[in-house]
């Protein structure tokens, strides 16, 4: 066989390029991403900067390539002291041995991270609401945020089916953002602005595109293909799929970064009449705005517009934490409170004398510390809770500090001060494990529990040379008791408007949803969980899809306790947890709904002594029609005795309610009472209701007497169970405040 030159020669390059192919593939396995934590008091003052310090030490290694390969990524100076760069381990091990360093951050793209919270909720691909909903396949879920980030995989809409006909939204263009970035996943864009004076150019874009972040995390929760959780380093750690994946999104960009207000209220009114126009199904709206009387609540205005229009909103019930302050507490709006999830994150430390140790750390990398000295401000108070200028860096800097608890200064504080002077890591001793959100982690630190500080002090006390044998950074623990709880910033009733209306009404995960970013993502779970009920039951109403969650939420965590709050670690009531934690698989079957239309809002802002104006300003008209049936006959699925310090004991209430059958045929439900408190007695008529056919209502009236005066709130369950095990669960609550 003859071969021709030319054939040679591109047999010769093919060669050299798979030669070339080979040796790139086992070079790049040779190097590996590292971030070197050094300690910046080293640095020579001939250097001007870090960075220019940083190069220096990787161009004098005797292992330094010799081609001048750029090693370095970046170059940290304010949330780490240090640099990231591709090493061998040889390189690695020279840079270890300088008297600078510190340690070393292996990079990892850490499976630790993804999000967890569909599992949570029982969401599963083969079971339950999820493949019963289709995924929430063609809802449209109108988000009331700050932008979106069009290009995330969350928002892919890869064999997703045509935009649905009735879809009258739009993209709009603007800056970095162009309608050609909307899709079949994603489809309605538009942004509000008018009622502000100003939109920073630096901190934001003048158009729907996300510059905080918020808005993009809250949408893939409701409804992403994909949810990923971000380090504070940039890097994609992990992906999941948001609670009602198959729904369509339309973003509303309301909230800006402004020289005054991050979101006018005109503005919000004009998204959320623009998302009613455009045809959404369920409205999402994680904003907070001083609660007032309804007819001047903009949020309270724009949702009963909503409702009407057959709209499911949802919105946060606030995040300040105390009695009386929740807020978006309209009878209409379905208000959600924050819970946290059976995953915590945490880091292990081991003294030299062997005792160990493990504590909350939302560090936002892997970190291995070994052999350090141990500091603690023994014999001086301000240093030993580590108070604000109180430490010498000639005493602290490259050692691991020891933080005293204290109620004079916040952890948050106690962190600034010792990064100040240069120490290498941080123990604080606190009871309140979140004390720190995972951003002011500027150190590896832990929090541990007071009673573990005290067995470290004495070994520090002891010790003259007391030493950190290892600390390590940071791993997720699933499980973990106890589960859920209510989060300690959710806001609490009772309802400051109507006290008599239950709220919050219900709890979902808010707390380290995204990776370990504390911030509140419990009114997207609701949303995402509201979408995948539209899809089963296209028929409900907004207060069918909320009755069915409130009636199947559970009251008891994984210990088989009531729920706790994160805050005093004590159990919670109604106030805290509503009608209790919600569960989708649960939802889509109630067997009863308690179910409402229009008019029965209009009857109980009628009882609220609202002028003939203040009525229009709310209902959008001039004619109605009100029974004056009394507010507590509301048709809500829970019920609230309100009593005051004036209040005559004994006392009786009655509470009237109506409702439909949505489950078998044929059903008989018994009422079953639990967890009542002494000095309550409660009576239901009838105590069995019998259904011959779906969509059927039925009527009972539950009375609640109180012997005598009682603290805040006591609280029991009315439980209406059929032959088919459903259970239809409401709290009943007395409220003396």
């Amino acid at each position: 066989m003859k071969i021709s030159f030319s054939h040679l020669i591109s047999l010769l390059w093919l060669l050299l390029f798979l030669f070339g192919f080979v040796n790139a593939v086992f070079a790049s396995k040779e190097y590996q991403t590292y971030i070197i934590h050094l300690d910046h008091t080293h640095k020579p003052v001939s250097f001007l900067t870090h960075e220019s310090w940083h190069r220096s030490i990787l161009k004098s290694m005797l292992s330094s390539p010799a081609d001048n390969k750029e090693l370095l990524l970046y170059s940290y100076n304010h949330v780490m002291h240090g640099f990231s760069a591709r090493l061998t381990p040889s390189q690695l091990t020279e840079i270890e041995k300088s008297p600078a360093h510190l340690a070393t951050y292996p990079e990892s793209f850490g499976k630790l991270l993804t999000t967890y919270s569909p599992k949570f909720l029982g969401l599963q691909q083969n079971f339950g609401i999820w493949p019963a909903a289709s995924y929430g396949e063609d809802v449209i879920i109108g988000i009331i945020d700050s932008g979106i980030w069009p290009e995330s995989e969350s928002f892919k809409d890869e064999g997703m089916s045509p935009v649905p006909q009735r879809w009258k939204g739009t993209c709009e263009n603007g800056t970095a953002f162009s309608p050609s970035a909307c899709n079949r996943k994603l489809i309605g864009a538009r942004s509000f602005s008018k009622g502000l004076d100003h939109i920073s150019k630096k901190n934001d874009f003048n158009s729907t595109r996300d510059f905080f972040g918020h808005g993009t995390h809250t949408a893939s929760i409701a409804a992403g293909n994909h949810v990923h959780d971000v380090s504070y380093f940039g890097y994609a750690r992990g992906t999941a799929k948001g609670v009602a994946p198959g729904a369509r999104l339309a973003m509303y960009k309301v909230v800006w970064d402004t020289t005054t207000e991050m979101a006018a209220t005109t503005d919000i009114l004009a998204g959320m009449e623009q998302a009613i126009l455009d045809g959404v199904d369920i409205m999402s709206l994680s904003l907070g705005i001083n609660q007032t009387s309804y007819f001047t609540d903009v949020m309270a205005i724009g949702s009963l517009s909503a409702i009407e229009k057959g709209i499911f909103v949802v919105c946060s019930g606030g995040n300040f934490g105390d009695y009386k302050t929740v807020i978006n507490a309209a009878p209409w709006i379905t208000t959600v409170g924050a819970s946290t999830l059976d995953r915590s994150f945490l880091a292990t430390m081991t003294l030299e004398n062997g005792d160990s140790f493990e504590g909350t750390s939302y560090f936002p990398e892997s970190v291995f510390i070994t052999d350090s000295l141990l500091y603690y401000g023994k014999g001086n108070t301000s240093k030993a809770i580590c108070i604000h200028r109180a430490l010498d860096r000639k005493e602290v800097a490259g050692k691991v500090v020891l933080c005293d608890y204290s109620t004079k200064i916040k952890v948050s504080q106690q962190i600034k001060e010792v990064e100040r002077v240069g120490a290498y890591a941080a123990i604080f001793l606190t009871d309140m494990s979140f004390s720190l959100y995972a951003i002011q982690y500027s150190i590896p630190s832990l929090l541990l529990p007071i009673a573990s500080g005290k067995l470290i002090k004495e070994y520090v006390t002891r010790e003259r040379n007391p030493k950190v044998k290892s600390m390590k950074f940071v791993f997720t623990k699933l499980g973990t008791k106890h589960a859920p709880q209510v989060a300690n910033f959710s806001s609490k009733g009772p309802n400051p408007i109507s006290p008599g209306v239950l709220k919050p009404d219900i709890l979902a995960p808010g707390v380290d949803v995204l990776s370990r970013i504390c911030t509140s993502m419990s009114t997207p779970h609701v949303a995402g969980v509201g979408a995948l009920l539209k899809a089963v039951h296209p028929e409900w109403s907004p207060a069918a899809v909320r009755s069915a969650m409130m009636t199947t939420a559970y009251a008891i965590d994984n210990t088989g306790t009531i729920l706790k709050s994160q805050l005093t670690g004590l159990s919670g009531t109604p106030l805290d947890f509503g009608a209790g934690h919600i569960n989708p698989n649960k939802a889509m079957d109630p067997g009863l709904i308690y179910d409402m239309g229009f008019q029965d809002y209009i009857e109980f802002l009628c009882n609220l002594g609202y002028t003939k104006k203040q009525m229009s300003v709310l209902i959008r008209r001039t004619q109605w029609s009100c029974s004056h049936k009394y507010i507590h006959d509301l048709n809500y699925p829970s019920f609230s005795a309100v009593l005051t310090n004036e209040t005559r004991y004994p006392v009786a209430m009655n509470f009237s309610r109506v409702v439909t059958n949505v489950g078998n045929e044929k059903a008989v439900y018994r009422a079953h009472l639990e967890n009542i408190p002494t000095g309550m007695r409660i009576s239901v008529k009838p105590k069995i209701l019998t259904f011959t056919r779906k969509y059927q209502n039925q009527s009972f009236v539950v009375s609640i007497e109180l012997d005598r005066e009682f603290p805040r709130v006591i609280f029991g369950f009315l439980k209406w169970i059929d032959q088919d095990s459903h259970i239809v669960s409401s709290p009943i609550v007395a409220i003396n405040f």
